[in-house]
C-alpha cells in the first residue's frame, strides 16, 4: 500500500522535520564498524543445507556461546563437550570429541564469516536443580592446556583440524552470574591468568580476553544501583578485574575485553553508548587502552513484556536493531555481536520458526552490511529524538541508513554538497518486511514512518558483491513514497 500525503500534512511534515538529519559525505570518519555480529547460527551439521543468510547479509562474527542450546547440545563448543573426560590425557586426540563442532563451524566459515570462539561451558538456568559444569576447572593449568589443543585443532589442523586463523578467543562468559560460574570472584581471575598467559606465550598472534560481563546497569540506573547488591557487583567485578590483569604479580592479557547489555521498553537505544563510555574509560583508566571494547550481547526490546519475544521479530525488531547499529558507529565499541541467531531460542529476532524463514530485523543485518561493503564511515548529525542515522562511501558509491524508533513521521536529510547524487530507496516497516525499492531520491523530504528504516543506496546495487555503477532514472525530487 503506497502512502498518501494531502498538501497540508506534506506541510506540516516538512516543518517538524527541517534539518533533522544533516550528512556529508566529503568527510571521512574511519572505517565502517564490523557490528552486525551475531551469536550462534541455525544448527546445520549434516551438510545439506549452508548458511546462506549469513553470507548474504555479509555476518562479520559468529560467536560461539550457548550453542545449539541448553548445555551446549550435548556435542557442541564447550570445554566439556569436546573434552568430556577431564582426566583424560589432554595431547592425545582421541581424549577430544570435535565432530559435531566441526561440523557446525564449517558452513559458517564457508558464509564467509569469522568465529569469535568462546572457551568455557554454556550457561545453566536450571543450576539449582542441579549444576553440572559450571563449577570452577579441577586443574586451571590443564584446563588452559585443553583450551591450547581446541585453539590447534582449529588454527593447526591438529587432529584432523583446520586452518582457519580463528583470531578471538573469549575465556568464559558472566563469571559474575551464578548459573554460569559457580566459584569465587578470585577464583575466575586466576583461571584468567591461567589461562590467558598459556594461550597468548603459546599463540601470540591470536585474541586473548573475556570475561563477556552481564552488563553495567547499575550505572545509570538508580533503582537497581540502591536496591540490588547483585547488579552492583558487575561493576565491582569489572573495575577489581581490570586492576588485577594490570597488576605486576597477577599480570594476565587482555587483548579484549567483552560485556553485554540488554536494553527494554523503559530505555532508549542510547543506553548502549553510556555503557559503551563507561567500558571505554574503566579500561583505560587502568591503562589497558589497547584493549578492544567488544559488545557480544545485545539485543533491543520494545513493547509489552509478554510481548517483546516476538516483537524483535517485526519490523519494530528490525527499527531497533538498525538505530543500534547507527548509534554504535559513532561510539567507542569495536565489535559487536547480536544474540542470538538461535532460531529455536527466544531471543532470536533473525529467523522465524519452525519455518526458518527470515525476519524484518534480519533485514537490517543486510542493511547494515552495504555500508560495511562501502568501507568509509562519513559524518552523519542527527537533530531529532528518536532518528538515528549512519552514512558510508566507498569509492564512486555512497549510502546512508535512517531509523524511525520515535513519534516523528518525517525525515528530512539536508544532503551537503559532496553528497549529492541519486539514491535508490529500501525500506523495511510496517508495510515492507523486506528490503523494498520505493522510488528514487536526490534531495528534499524521505517520508519515515515511526519503526521503520530506510536504506539509500548511489552507485551500488542492494546486494551487490562491491561498488557497482548504477544509473538511475527518473529520481524525484522532494517527498518519497
Amino acid at each position: 500500500m503506497r502512502m498518501v500525503f494531502s498538501a497540508a500534512l506534506m506541510l506540516a511534515a516538512a516543518a517538524f522535520a527541517q534539518d533533522v538529519v544533516r550528512l556529508d559525505f566529503a568527510k571521512e570518519l574511519g572505517a565502517v564498524k564490523p557490528l552486525h555480529g551475531v551469536n550462534n547460527a541455525p544448527v546445520r551439521p549434516d551438510g545439506r543445507k549452508k548458511q546462506d543468510e549469513f553470507r548474504v547479509a555479509g555476518i562479520p562474527y559468529v560467536r560461539t556461546h550457548d550453542t545449539a542450546g541448553m548445555w551446549g547440545g550435548a556435542h557442541y563448543v564447550d570445554i566439556p563437550n569436546v573434552f568430556p573426560n577431564f582426566d583424560a590425557d589432554e595431547t592425545d586426540p582421541a581424549s577430544y570429541d570435535f565432530a559435531f563442532t566441526d561440523a557446525y563451524l564449517k558452513p559458517i566459515v564457508e558464509a564467509g564469516c569469522r568465529i569469535f570462539y568462546r572457551l568455557g561451558v554454556t550457561i545453566e538456568n536450571y543450576w539449582k536443580v542441579k549444576a553440572y559444569n559450571i563449577h570452577p576447572p579441577k586443574d586451571f593449568a590443564k584446563w588452559a592446556r585443553v583450551c591450547e589443543h581446541v585453539v590447534r585443532h582449529y588454527n593447526e589442523g591438529w587432529a584432523n583440524g583446520f586452518r582457519w586463523g580463528i583470531e578471538y578467543w573469549e575465556i568464559w562468559n558472566e563469571p559474575e552470574n551464578p548459573p554460569m560460574w559457580q566459584g569465587t570472584k578470585e577464583q575466575f581471575f586466576e583461571l584468567y591468568r591461567v589461562a590467558a598467559n598459556h594461550l597468548k606465550a603459546t599463540f601470540p598472534n591470536i585474541k586473548v580476553g573475556g570475561y563477556a560481563g552481564c552488563g553495567f546497569y547499575v550505572i545509570d540506573d538508580a533503582k537497581k544501583r540502591e536496591e540490588s547488591e547483585f547488579y552492583r557487583s558487575f561493576v565491582t567485578w569489572f573495575e577489581d578485574f581490570c586492576r588485577y590483569v594490570k597488576a605486576p604479580e597477577t599480570k594476565a592479557p587482555l587483548d579484549f575485553f567483552s560485556w553485554h547489555l540488554y536494553v527494554s521498553q523503559n530505555w532508549p537505544v542510547d543506553r548502549i553508548a553510556t555503557h559503551a563510555a563507561y567500558v571505554r574509560k574503566t579500561l583505560d583508566a587502568a591503562g589497558l587502552t589497547d584493549t578492544e571494547n567488544i559488545f557480544n550481547e545485545w539485543n533491543v526490546f520494545r513493547g509489552p513484556k509478554e510481548d517483546q519475544f516476538d516483537a524483535i521479530k517485526t519490523h519494530v525488531g528490525a527499527a531497533n536493531t538498525a538505530a543500534a547499529f547507527c548509534l554504535m558507529q559513532g561510539t567507542s565499541i569495536d565489535k559487536a555481536m547480536y544474540y542470538d541467531a538461535l532460531p529455536t531460542r527466544s531471543y532470536c529476532g533473525l529467523f522465524g520458526f519452525p519455518g526458518m524463514k527470515t525476519t524484518p530485523c534480519y533485514e537490517a543485518f543486510r542493511a547494515w552490511n552495504e555500508l560495511a561493503k562501502l568501507g568509509t564511515s562519513v559524518e552523519v548529525k542527527v537533530e531529532a529524538k528518536g532518528l538515528y542515522a549512519a552514512a558510508a562511501k566507498g569509492g564512486d558509491a555512497k549510502a546512508f541508513l535512517i531509523a524511525n524508533v520515535g513519534d516523528g513521521r518525517v525525515a528530512s536529510p539536508q544532503i551537503a554538497a559532496a553528497a549529492n547524487g541519486r539514491f535508490m530507496l529500501y525500506r523495511v516497516d510496517a508495510e515492507h518486511s523486506k528490503l523494498t525499492a520505493t522510488g528514487e531520491w536526490s534531495g528534499g523530504e524521505i517520508a519515515l514512518p515511526p519503526n521503520g528504516f530506510v536504506l539509500a543506496l548511489s552507485g551500488v546495487e542492494l546486494g551487490g558483491g562491491s561498488a557497482k555503477a548504477v544509473a538511475p532514472t527518473g529520481a524525484v525530487n522532494g517527498l518519497v513514497q
